[in-house]
Parts: structure tokens; sequence; C-alpha cells
């Protein structure tokens, strides 16, 4: 037979432009979401009622920088997507803030966000005494201030973004101090404080929901896609550009399923605005199929896992450079 050089030559030359092709196409493309490098914050000082001190505090809020100096109800600025639990409430006329989510700066990275579990108190004499156990949470959304008080926190929140595309991940660097202990607290400040078994861990949650509304102004969703991560170890340092899947469809006979993983009930069960202006529970009814298109991306990091006002002071969750992958 005889031996074409040209022909072989060329031959490789197609071979490894298929390899490099392939090679370019698999490559992740990644889209940071909107402010999610935490480098640009709002600094709020909010000045507390005499009753209780009259101190003025700070309070961070992800949107494009600047400084607030008065004690208006906050409101997304820019464009931000973003939410968190550090908010002004206002409790039998008693101006009062929370704080458990903080910039704080990251060498080599600019800033990050720190989410602390604490306790955050108001105290007046014959008139208020509240003590509330309050994790950090950042979220995609909007909370509703002045908070009036601990009862439905979720109802106080408009969870979730429009988005309408299929992303295989979510990457995000972290860092994780978790306080261990078999138990945690939960503290909403009218009840007696309760004991409630299991170790306390940092989450975040990310789902997927293709929703709708009816005649009367009810929220409906089928699930599309689901991470739901808790955190069972504190890390040595950060831990970056970790991606974490997303799983499309029923995964209830998954072998990674877990009862936490499932569809919100009960407590867990998350509200946004309705087209009236109301703010309304999110039913969530069933699972969509893996290839339908949702209409909202939801996404929170806590850290302290579950329902509100339950935790171990101490926890705390670092995040930064927040990114979908496809």
């Amino acid at each position: 037979m005889e031996f074409n050089r040209g022909y072989c030559k060329n031959l490789v030359i197609t071979l490894l432009t298929l390899v490099f092709s392939c090679t370019i196409q698999a490559q992740d493309k990644f889209e940071m979401l909107k402010y999610g490098d935490m480098n640009q914050w709002i600094t709020r000082h909010v000045k507390e009622s005499l009753v209780i001190g009259g101190d003025t505090k700070t309070l961070y809020e992800v949107a494009p920088t600047a400084v607030w100096d008065n004690n208006n109800a906050y409101t997304p600025q820019g464009g931000s997507i973003w939410g968190c639990s550090n908010i002004m409430a206002k409790v039998a006329g008693v101006v009062k803030t929370n704080v458990s989510v903080y910039k704080e700066e990251r060498p080599g990275h600019g800033y990050c966000a720190k989410l602390m579990t604490h306790h955050e108190q108001v105290k007046v004499l014959g008139l208020v005494n509240i003590k509330v156990l309050a994790p950090g949470a950042m979220f995609l959304g909007q909370i509703f201030e002045p908070i009036t008080g601990t009862k439905d926190p979720m109802r106080k929140m408009n969870w979730g973004i429009p988005f309408k595309k299929h992303p295989k991940a979510i990457c995000f660097d972290y860092k994780v101090k978790l306080m261990g202990g078999t138990t945690r607290e939960k503290r909403t400040g009218f009840s007696p404080v309760k004991t409630i078994n299991g170790m306390d861990m940092c989450d975040f949650v990310l789902y997927l929901q293709k929703r709708w509304e009816d005649a009367d102004g009810n929220i409906f969703a089928k699930r599309v896609g689901t991470i739901v991560h808790r955190f069972d170890k504190s890390t040595s340092g950060w831990v970056n550009d970790k991606q974490f899947a997303i799983h499309y469809g029923d995964i209830t006979k998954e072998p990674f399923f877990k009862e936490y993983m499932g569809l919100t009930t009960g407590e867990l069960i998350r509200c946004a605005r309705n087209s009236k202006g109301k703010i309304v529970p999110v039913n969530e009814i069933g699972w969509a199929e893996p290839d339908e298109m949702p209409t909202h991306l939801c996404l929170q990091f806590d850290s302290s896992f579950g329902e509100a006002y339950v935790g171990s002071v101490g926890n705390t969750l670092w995040i930064d450079n927040i990114r979908m992958v496809y």
C-alpha cells in the first residue's frame, strides 16, 4: 500500500482540530449574578430610638456603593437583586435594627459577605422585652421594612427573581465556622425558649420554579431544579470555585434525596408579591419535567439552617463570587 504523507498530515490536522473544538465546547461558561462578587455595598446608618439608647447602627446591603444617613425603609437600589437579614424594625413604636450580615474585606478579592447567627434584643422597661435568635441570611429578592413583629417572618419577604435559563450548576467561594453541639435553640422573643435536637449547620438553597397565578392572586409553582446543601463541617480556610450541580425534575427517587430537599410545606413555605401587589405564599404543588423552562430563580444562604429563629449563636458562613454555570 502506498504511503501518502500529505493525506496523513491532513488527517492528523483534522483530528486535532476536532479534538480542540470539542474541548472548547466542553468548557463551562460562568455568569456572575448581579453584584455577586460582593464588592459593592450600601452602608446604612440607622438611629435607634432614644428609649433603647439612641445608638446609630451600621447596616449593609449589596447594591451600588453608597452611604445612607437616614431612617427610611430600605428598598433595593441600582437594580440589586439581593436582600438580607439586616433590617430596621419598629416594634411598639421603638426603632431597632438587626445586623447579621457584614461586608468584610477579603485580601486579594475585594470584599465578601459574612453571615452570622447571634442574639438580638429590644428591652424597654414597662413596654417591651424581646430577645430573638437571628441567623444571617442573604437571598435573591427583598425584605419589606419596617419589620413590626416576629410573627410570619416569611410574609415579610419577596422571595426569588424572574429567571428563564437552564444552568447546570452554581459556583461560589465559601468559608464555614460551626459551633458544634448536639442541639439548637428556638427563640422567637414572645414564647419560651425551646431546645431543638440536632447540630446547627450553615446551608444554601437553590430552587428553579415554574410559577403561575390564578384569578384570585394565589401563586402556585412546580419545582424545576433543586439544590439543598448543608455545610456540616467547619473549613480551615476558603474553599474557592466550588461547583454544586442543579438536579432537575423529580428527585425523590434519587439516592442523594433527603426529606428536606422536597417541596416546601409548613413554616418553610416562602412568599412572593403577586400581580395585585400582595405578599402571598408560593404553593409548590409538584415537580416539573426536567426540560421545563423555569420562571423564577430562588437562592438563599444561611448561617443557620431550617426555620426562622432557630440556630446556634456563633455559626458563621462567608460567601463570595456567586456565579451560575452553563
